[in-house]
């Protein structure tokens, strides 16, 4: 029998192994979010009268996290001078893409190699989520994922019945058999997995392989049998990736009911059209 005082140092331990930093990848132009992009990043593209960003840093402030690292790159000045006025007491860092424009997101995450050196969770610029749903990401080696349903595009994962990755399908036919989850771009990295994951992108950076997602990268050590993800799932809660016009229509009739992410849960509601 264990006894109570195991319990709970044994919590407390779980509790203290937190995730605490994120890392945004906020570089890229939004080209897909003409015109609102035309004159801003992505991030601070607003849904219900509230910037993408703000909302992010409340769900950070609300579960624990204490660092954010962001890589800029498009609009740089207009993302700082946003955080700057941010009066949380999360550490904020910046990145520089300086070649944004002709890279892909392999590039920025790359960028933050020598920059991050704990856990962390890695998160894109253009989505928005029920608060608890990041909560549930602070475990390292996490990947956030939806069941699939049409007309989602993007990357897809296989899971077996205990919710592990078995497999990625990078930019494929999202409709294969067997592939019935999307990612929702969210992951959290162990130091180990961050390290392996740094050795592989510096290859392929040297080999010139700067417009690949970093996905390649995951799925790539999935197959080899190196990096075991275990997935969490965001149908229990809203959230959306807002990539085009229609998205961001689409997330403002998800978060009508309560304005933001901060209202109550509504289960099983998220983006139904997006490509990543």
């Amino acid at each position: 029998m264990i006894g109570k005082d195991v319990l709970l140092t044994n919590n407390s331990k779980l509790k203290n192994d937190r995730i605490t930093t994120a890392c945004l990848l906020a570089a890229g132009t939004g080209s897909r979010l003409h015109p609102l992009t035309n004159f801003a990043p992505k991030c601070l593209t607003e849904v219900n009268g509230r910037p993408i960003l703000e909302e992010l840093l409340y769900c950070l402030q609300q579960n624990g996290f204490k660092r954010l690292v962001v890589v800029v790159g498009h609009f740089e000045q207009s993302i700082r001078r946003f955080l700057d006025e941010y009066e949380g007491d999360l550490t904020i860092d910046y990145i520089i893409n300086p070649i944004y424009q002709t890279t892909n997101n392999i590039y920025s995450l790359w960028r933050a190699r020598e920059h991050i050196r704990e856990p962390f969770v890695l998160i894109e610029s253009d989505l928005v989520f029920d608060s608890h749903l990041l909560g549930l990401m602070r475990v390292r080696d996490r990947i956030a994922v939806a069941r699939f349903h049409s007309p989602m595009l993007g990357t897809t994962v296989s899971i077996d019945d205990f919710g592990r990755v078995l497999s990625f399908r990078v930019g494929a036919d999202p409709c294969a058999p067997g592939f019935g989850h999307k990612t929702v771009n969210l992951y959290s990295l162990s130091t180990a997995t961050w390290r392996e994951v740094i050795r592989r992108l510096d290859r392929r950076i040297a080999a010139g392989k700067v417009h690949d997602y970093y996905e390649v990268v995951f799925a790539e050590m999935v197959a080899e049998g190196v990096l075991a993800l275990q997935s969490v799932h965001f149908d229990e809660g809203r959230w959306c990736e807002i990539d085009t016009l229609d998205n961001l229509r689409t997330a403002e009739q998800i978060f009508l009911d309560s304005q933001d992410v901060r209202g109550p849960q509504i289960a099983n509601r998220s983006c139904s059209l997006w490509a990543s």
